[in-house]
């Protein structure tokens, strides 16, 4: 994917980094430090994504969520 779609929003005292695309989340002290853990979420994520092949990545509509 070329870009990700993120929500940051302020939490207390700490920020939180939302990608819409994903659900994966970041959450530090400043919003750059919430987009680095964030980034660091999707790379990981990916690398879980290639080594096993039971991860469920399909799409799922908001009706199906709530």
């Amino acid at each position: 994917m070329d870009f990700y779609t993120v929500v940051l929003r302020k939490s207390g005292n700490y920020w939180v980094a939302l990608c819409l695309e994903n659900g994966l989340v970041g959450q530090g002290n400043t919003k750059e430090n919430a987009i680095e853990k964030l980034k660091e979420s999707i790379d990981s994520f990916g690398d879980v994504c290639k080594e096993e092949s039971e991860v469920y990545t399909a799409s799922l509509s908001i009706k199906e969520l709530h």
